[in-house]
């Protein structure tokens, strides 16, 4: 009996798992609450006790946009964690990269389940944080615009599109048509001040297909920076229930931290 109570308990306890900080909060004077994604669990709240105290050797390591391996246990809506390691691979972004990578970590806290595993996801994010932290200002958009895509796609709020949402109709070549939050892909009227022609939509769902690589679509975003924006801003506040992200406010209550 004794032995199989020591074999459920090993069995609450997860080592080496890939992850990154999306946010933190105080917790008590000394511990902090973590908001992680984690490739093979999603998103988890863990509590960090005493990490707080100046001589935590966890406090420098628990920082976001960093790759971490996190071993944490417990099975109650909030885990325990164990240790954390930096698993290198970049610096921190900084200036507007950095402002970037915590809108990206917004997203994902505002759409995501908890305990909802997106491993393809997680690896987009993984890459997209790379880019981030390249320096790279002229991708910077694109590597944006890629991510919201890939994210709703992968939570199923993106419609197909290479065809019209509603009708299920195929796109007619000589026409404009726009991504609206409760339509889909539908035609363009002459108030819709940004829209893509029909064949340009198509190039992207073509980029979006799960066998093309980031930099496939990281080159389609680039050339519709400009029409993809408001589009897919209006779609992630739309689903996000919100009229506004609070990025900005993100990034003070964690320097404050």
């Amino acid at each position: 009996m004794k032995r199989g109570c020591a074999v459920l308990a090993t069995s609450k306890r997860i080592a080496d798992e890939p992850a990154f900080v999306l946010h933190r909060y105080d917790w008590s004077e000394s511990s902090l609450i973590l908001e992680v994604l984690t490739r093979h669990h999603g998103r988890l709240a863990l509590v960090a006790k005493g990490v707080k105290r100046p001589s935590s050797s966890l406090r420098p390591v628990l920082l976001p946009l960093q790759p971490l391996q996190l071993s944490f246990g417990g099975d109650a809506e909030i885990r325990t964690l164990k240790s954390a390691e930096w698993s290198g691979g970049h610096v921190m972004p900084s200036g507007a990269a950095l402002l970037s990578g915590y809108y990206l970590n917004e997203l994902l806290l505002q759409l995501l389940a908890r305990d909802d595993p997106h491993p393809a996801l997680f690896d987009v994010y993984r890459q997209v944080v790379q880019v981030l932290a390249s320096g790279q200002e002229e991708v910077l958009q694109a590597a944006l615009r890629a991510f919201e895509l890939l994210l709703l796609r992968e939570i199923g709020l993106l419609p197909s599109l290479d065809g019209q949402t509603l009708t299920m109709y195929p796109l007619d070549q000589g026409e404009r048509y726009c991504l609206v939050p409760e339509g889909g892909l539908r035609v363009a009227g002459q108030a819709d001040r940004h829209s893509l022609l029909a064949a340009q939509w198509q190039s992207l769902q073509k980029a979006l297909h799960p066998q093309a690589s980031l930099a496939d679509l990281l080159k389609v975003c680039a050339v519709y920076i400009q029409e993809l924006k408001p589009q897919l801003r209006a779609l992630l506040h739309y689903h996000c229930g919100v009229p506004m992200l609070r990025t900005r406010q993100l990034m003070v209550d964690i320097h404050n931290l």
